[in-house]
């Protein structure tokens, strides 16, 4: 209970219905592990909230963007509500300290998962909706998930971003290197390199190769936002 008040000091939503919440925070593997009903974890709670969020985010996007086309906007925001994304806006307020794990889950990992965690963020918003309507559902999008956009944008289609900056302005072609790979099979992490031609621009890691290869695109577009490129 006291966590839950905690979380809820992080959302700045109180609960009427906290067993929503509870649920919300529940994982599958939590459920089966202590032979509960199949449906009293927060997978229905993210199929709903997974549609509150795209709706919203569709909204903003096409209030924000008045003049960007519908390709560009679908694109934006399929990179706004994506796995990755969700991931990191659950970390930046540190939801998988508050969920319910089956204990294999917790020992492989489970808490900082991407899958897991982005799965909680929108089940998060399935229950806000139930319990406080579209209004309190939608500020939490705002907060949260609609924050900081234009970053997000960068960081999450990096790999899109670099490789336009590049193309007419620099000779050689982009190639990605994986580096290396530590951990075990189902918590492993990545390390890439993208170069232009022969030339080095910028290092990555995540828990996946295309996650890592957005990381060193990113930081291949702040070496060349430096300036200090030749090629």
């Amino acid at each position: 209970m006291k966590k839950i008040q905690e979380l809820e000091k992080v959302i700045g939503y109180k609960f009427t219905d906290r067993e929503l919440i509870f649920t919300a925070l529940r994982h599958s593997s939590y459920v089966n592990e202590h032979h509960m009903n199949r449906l009293d974890c927060n997978e229905r709670l993210e199929f709903l909230g997974d549609a509150v969020l795209e709706l919203v985010s569709s909204e903003y996007l096409f209030e924000a963007y008045p003049k960007m086309p519908e390709g560009e906007l679908t694109r934006l925001r399929a990179s706004l509500v994506c796995e990755p994304t969700l991931a990191f806006c659950a970390r930046e307020m540190n939801l998988g300290e508050y969920l319910s794990l089956g204990r294999g889950e917790e020992l492989t990992g489970g808490r900082h998962r991407d899958s897991v965690t982005s799965d909680a963020m929108e089940a998060v918003i399935g229950a806000l909706y139930l319990d406080g309507g579209f209004a309190s559902a939608k500020e939490f999008i705002l907060k949260f998930v609609l924050n900081d956009i234009e970053h997000k944008k960068l960081f999450f289609d990096s790999k899109t971003i670099f490789q336009e900056m590049v193309q007419g302005n620099y000779e050689g072609e982009i190639s990605y290197h994986l580096l290396g790979e530590e951990g075990p099979d189902h918590n492993k992490t990545f390390s890439v390199e993208v170069c232009i031609g022969e030339k080095a621009m910028g290092q990555g890691q995540g828990r996946t190769k295309k996650a890592a290869e957005q990381m060193a695109a990113y930081y291949g577009i702040m070496t060349l936002q430096a300036g200090d490129v030749c090629i």
